[in-house]
């Protein structure tokens, strides 16, 4: 695969319009070589990140965050990197989250959500993603699910006694008292993000529904990953590397 082809995959992939909206939220920061053998994949982009790629011969990078321009410094650091190296790299955050394959639907799978009623969108703000379990989930046993498949000590609070049933979520920085409350409103009676604030926690207990809060990073990976493996589905040759990233958001055990 070259780099026109992988362009071509991304227009077929993601719907016109969703790519017009959020013309700045994705993109190249780098070409530097035409064909790709060797994908990686991340959920940022940062110096480990691109050392990693380096010494696994990766030809592209593909992350869900560009380096962010108010780590001072971070981007122009990657950049330099990924020229030296010969690594081209891509990203694209708010089309993958507002797919049908993208970071919430993602997560809800991974999590054994049976039913998704609605993907994530963007209407003025973002909305969660809706999902449904069949039979009635416990708390406990959503919570360890979700320790389990993001490795990672995910905060939890039970506001509730009722067995889980419907579930709004919305990765990453999905924090917001609008974000629960939409899911409120939709019937949810738990709400998972990737961040939580003084606001999150208490709006949560004040409404009854219960919160689960995994990192930024790793609420994530997963719609990244949904996103190279549709890609490999395409050009089978491609080979794919998962990049470790650390989970320095959550300090505690």
């Amino acid at each position: 695969m070259d780099i026109t082809q992988f362009k071509t995959i991304i227009n077929e992939l993601f719907p016109r319009e969703l790519l017009e909206e959020f013309d700045d939220d994705y993109g190249f920061t780098n070409t530097s070589n035409t064909l790709i053998k060797t994908i990686g994949y991340s959920t940022n982009l940062s110096i480990e990140v691109i050392e990693q790629a380096k010494s696994a011969k990766v030809d592209l990078i593909i992350t869900h965050h560009d380096a962010w321009d108010f780590i001072y410094g971070l981007k122009e650091e990657c950049i330099k990197r990924i020229k030296e190296y010969n690594i081209s790299h891509f990203w694209i955050h708010s089309p993958l989250d507002y797919i049908e394959f993208g970071t919430c639907t993602s997560l809800m799978n991974k999590i054994g959500i049976d039913n998704i009623i609605r993907f994530s969108e963007y209407r003025n703000f973002s909305l969660p993603g809706i999902g449904e379990f069949n039979e009635g989930e416990k708390f406990e046993t959503l919570v360890e699910t979700m320790r389990t498949e993001l490795k990672e000590p995910v905060r939890a609070w039970k506001n509730h006694e009722k067995k889980v049933k419907k579930v709004g979520v919305l990765t990453g920085a999905g924090h917001s008292t609008d974000h629960i409350k939409f899911a409120l409103d939709k019937g949810c009676d738990t709400y998972i993000t990737g961040e939580a604030s003084l606001y999150t926690i208490q709006y949560a207990q004040f409404a009854d529904i219960n919160l689960l809060v995994g990192s930024h990073t790793f609420t994530e990976i997963f719609g990244v990953e949904s996103l190279v493996l549709k890609i490999q589905e395409l050009y089978e040759n491609i080979s794919l590397i998962k990049l470790q990233e650390e989970h320095f958001e959550l300090n505690h055990g």
